[in-house]
């Protein structure tokens, strides 16, 4: 019952925040209903990370500006969460969540633009884009089922638990896709993957934790 105590303290401006983030979805919907629905479902539709290398969709359109900020908050809203219930330090609500928004953009923000400048930098933009954008469209992906699971934390009687074995659950199928459909790449430049996964998935990550917890 602690867990669920804590988890609805300052719950004004969660509140604003998820019908903030519903409304980006709707907005998103008018932007683009059709492609909102293929990043919804990317987990689930292999043809569709395929169909946007073909049609060279920029890196920059409005559409990804916009659900990379969409995604960022909810991530950000996500590891609100934790730290309320795991962390032994007192939270201030708004203030800490401020903190962590700002942590989590520019981890994603630094990590985007490396990959997509080392990318051009060793002219392996080619063939490492389905890798990437795969890698992009399931966060993606994660981030609005992940906006359902938060919904029904502070509006259920479900508690912290669910979330982390919901969550748990996305990000470990989001991995398995990402190696099932670049297994070839992966497995001819093993190395150089190993390399990339400690250097800007596991380090950041623990450092992004570190400073968070």
């Amino acid at each position: 019952m602690e867990v669920l105590e804590r988890i609805k303290l300052d719950s004004d401006w969660i509140t604003i925040l998820l019908v903030t983030l519903i409304a980006i979805v709707f907005f998103l919907k008018l932007l683009n209903g059709k492609k909102l629905n293929s990043y919804a479902l990317s987990m689930f539709k292999r043809s569709f990370v395929l169909k946007e290398i073909e049609e060279g969709t920029s890196y920059f359109s409005s559409f990804k500006v916009i659900t990379s900020l969409f995604t960022t908050l909810v991530f950000s809203l996500f590891l609100y969460y934790l730290k309320v219930s795991f962390s032994s330090s007192s939270v201030s609500g708004f203030t800490d969540f401020s903190f962590i928004f700002f942590g989590v953009f520019a981890y994603f923000l630094i990590k985007w633009l490396l990959e997509f400048l080392l990318s051009l930098l060793f002219e392996i933009k080619r063939t490492i884009r389905f890798f990437l954008l795969s890698k992009l469209s399931y966060l993606f992906s994660v981030s609005f089922f992940l906006l359902l699971a938060l919904v029904l934390v502070e509006y259920s009687q479900v508690n912290i638990y669910f979330l982390l074995c919901f969550s748990g659950s996305l990000f470990f199928l989001r991995a398995v896709l990402i190696f099932l459909n670049n297994k070839k790449l992966i497995f001819s430049k093993l190395f150089y993957f190993i390399l990339y996964i400690c250097g800007f998935e596991i380090a950041p990550l623990f450092i992004l934790f570190k400073l968070m917890f």
